[in-house]
């Protein structure tokens, strides 16, 4: 049985962020994953405390699907990783 869903990371260095990148970026994988590969969902997972990453799904009316405690350790602490998720017959195609 086929899963027919992707998900995404992403990664901006300091002088690229804030610049609506992340977003048309994830916009275009979206229209790609949905009407090219006909993939069923989207998902997106960021660490909990990154709040710019966070505004991504968020923009793009993602649903915050659930939370990963101590998913990962980096630089001596835990953190948490949020979930997000994004059907096909959810995503607007005006967005675009």
């Amino acid at each position: 049985m086929e899963c027919k869903k992707t998900e995404i990371g992403y990664w901006l260095g300091d002088r690229f962020t804030g610049k609506g990148l992340a977003t048309k970026a994830v916009k275009q994988f979206l229209d790609h994953s949905f009407n090219k590969l006909d993939l069923r969902k989207f998902e997106i997972n960021v660490a909990s405390n990154n709040f710019k990453s966070r505004a991504i799904p968020e923009r793009l009316d993602f649903t915050q699907e659930g939370i990963i405690r101590n998913y990962e350790y980096l630089n001596g602490e835990y953190h948490d990783r949020v979930i997000y998720g994004l059907l096909k017959e959810e995503w607007n195609l005006t967005d675009i």
